[in-house]
Formats: C-alpha cells, sequence, structure tokens
C-alpha cells in the first residue's frame, strides 16, 4: 500500500480594493465617519446640515485591501438650482461605486427623508448595501435596538436586503474599525487604486477652499450656510524666504448672496472674519505642513445658488 501524502498550500487572501460611498440625509454623521475610517480630516463637517458640497474621496490603507470612500451630498428634495446639481452628483455616484452605506442616525426616528432615499436606493438592484447606524453615543442600548429593527422592516418594505446592518460612533471611535472589516469583503479583487500615504484626491485648493467654508459656518445663524461659497484665487509659495523658513500666500473669497450677509460673516469690526482665518490657517497649516498667510475677502454673488453662471464660476 503506497502512502499519500497531501500538501496544502495556504495562500494568502487576496488584495481587495474598490469604492464605497456614505449616503443619507443632510447631517446623519458621513462626513465625521469617512474622517473617522481615513483617520484624518478629509471632509467638512459641521452641525449644520447639507454642508458636503464635492464628493470628497478619504482613502484607508489596509494590509489586505484599499477602501477609497465617496463621500456625497446629503439627498433631499430640491429648492435651488444648486440643489438639484447636488442631487445629480448623489445619483451619479450610487451608479459607480462598489458598495453603499446608508447612513441613519441613532438619535432620531426614521423620517420620510430616510425613506426618500431608501426608496431610491431601492431601484440601485445590483449595488450591494450596508445600513450604518451613526451616533450610537448619543442613545441607550433601547433605544438603539428600536432603531435596528425600524431599519430592518424599512429594508423588507422597500425590497432592499441589507448586506450588513451596523450601529457605529465615529466620535467615541466605537465599531468604526469593525464597518471597515465589513465593507472590504463586498469589494472587488484588485491592486490598490491609490499610492501608499494618499488621503484623498481632493485637489490641495478645493480642501483649503473647505476648511474656509467650514470655519466660515461655525456659529452663524440658520439663514447662511447654503449661501456661503468659497474659492481660493491663489497660493503662492512667498519668494525670497529662506529654505528652512517657507511661507505660503493664500488669497480666498468669500461669497455670500446678499449685502445684508456681509455683516454676519465679518461682524463687529472685523472680528468674526479674523476669527475665520485664525481657526482656519491652522487646519490648513496641519493639512498641508507649512506656514500660511491667509488673506481673506467677503464678497457678494447675487443668489449664486439659482444662478448657472454663477454656479459654474463657484466651481459647481
Amino acid at each position: 500500500m503506497v502512502a499519500m501524502s497531501v500538501r496544502t498550500e495556504t495562500t494568502a487572501p487576496a488584495h481587495r480594493s474598490g469604492f464605497a460611498c456614505f449616503v443619507g440625509r443632510p447631517n446623519a454623521g458621513k462626513s465625521t465617519l469617512t474622517n473617522a475610517l481615513v483617520g484624518t480630516k478629509v471632509a467638512i463637517t459641521s452641525n449644520r446640515p447639507q454642508t458636503t458640497r464635492h464628493t470628497v474621496r478619504g482613502i484607508v490603507h489596509r494590509p489586505d485591501a484599499q477602501l477609497v470612500l465617496v463621500d456625497t451630498p446629503g439627498l433631499h428634495k430640491p429648492r435651488t438650482l444648486l440643489g438639484e446639481r447636488l442631487n445629480d452628483v448623489v445619483r451619479t455616484t450610487w451608479a459607480e461605486v462598489d458598495v453603499i452605506g446608508f447612513c441613519l442616525p441613532a438619535n432620531e426616528k426614521l423620517g420620510p427623508g430616510d425613506r426618500y432615499i431608501a426608496k431610491e436606493l431601492g431601484e440601485v438592484r445590483k449595488t450591494p448595501k450596508v445600513a450604518i447606524v451613526t451616533k450610537t453615543d448619543l442613545v441607550d442600548s433601547k433605544h438603539l435596538a428600536e432603531q435596528l429593527l425600524a431599519i430592518d422592516r424599512l429594508g423588507a418594505e422597500l425590497g432592499i436586503e441589507w448586506a450588513e446592518i451596523i450601529p457605529v460612533s465615529a466620535v467615541g471611535d466605537s465599531q468604526v474599525g469593525l464597518l471597515a472589516d465589513l465593507l472590504v469583503p463586498l469589494l472587488p479583487e484588485g491592486p490598490a487604486l491609490y499610492p501608499e500615504g494618499d488621503l484623498t484626491d481632493e485637489p490641495e485648493q478645493v480642501m483649503v477652499a473647505e476648511l474656509i467654508r467650514e470655519a466660515a459656518l461655525e456659529g452663524v445663524r440658520d439663514e447662511l450656510p447654503h449661501s456661503i461659497a468659497v474659492v481660493v484665487e491663489e497660493m503662492l509659495p512667498r519668494e525670497d524666504r529662506p529654505a528652512d523658513k517657507p511661507l505660503l500666500d493664500i488669497h480666498a473669497n468669500i461669497y455670500i448672496e446678499r449685502p445684508s450677509q456681509k455683516g454676519i460673516i465679518i461682524g463687529p469690526k472685523g472680528a468674526r472674519l479674523k476669527e475665520v482665518g485664525t481657526k482656519s490657517r491652522r487646519h490648513i497649516e496641519a493639512l498641508l505642513g507649512t506656514p500660511v498667510f491667509l488673506d481673506l475677502h467677503v464678497k457678494v454673488a447675487k443668489d449664486w445658488q439659482r444662478d448657472p453662471k454663477q454656479l459654474r464660476r463657484l466651481g459647481f
């Protein structure tokens, strides 16, 4: 009798790479979650709804995978041309990603806005969908359990089969790593799409403008957030500086829609604008790793959200 030896080869799991996008109504915690997964600030966050206007790609590097996060604006019933364009961005993104994460805050009952998005998601047949219950640090376990059941029922009702339902807290850093573990198997096999060390493919100028807009949004009255746009006109290294003491000159304009809003942004004796400059400069220097001289001006672009020509000029 001949003894047969069976040699089993253990093969390492294949590397996966692909795109995931977070959707949800405005202020559902999408940008905060993107930043938590990437481990640094790539999307602007604000307690004001509807602050994301560009799809920001955050890149999560792991030994077994590269997960590219596409952060979309919140889908909402549009009231302006800008709103319609933002919704188009969301739908185009859904059609192109490998997995969709639907963000639903734990501390708010499911409402018409969530149902509106879920209904649209039901139309996207092939893409796997993960329900992500955000802001779990704001509720107790009883409320969380009720929300998980409600989301399960919503999926069943609209014919959506959730690949996963996962509760997370980006602020409390709870289950953020687990979320990445669940998203990775839903990506296709393939090599890394971006070089190691890249955290986003957003142009620096766009990120700088977003940081200025985030600082300008803090503490302003309700009517203003949608009316603020920021354009970086120029980013140039200051000439005649010694190599060990570089300085980057950044000239940017903050655009609002009406002259009456100018005073809100500038503040008494220019105090608010100064604060916006100080706060955003700190973040810009951390992002670019170099000292910055920031020159900010506030300008009126009348009703820019409704004017196709102005929307184009402001980058939408």
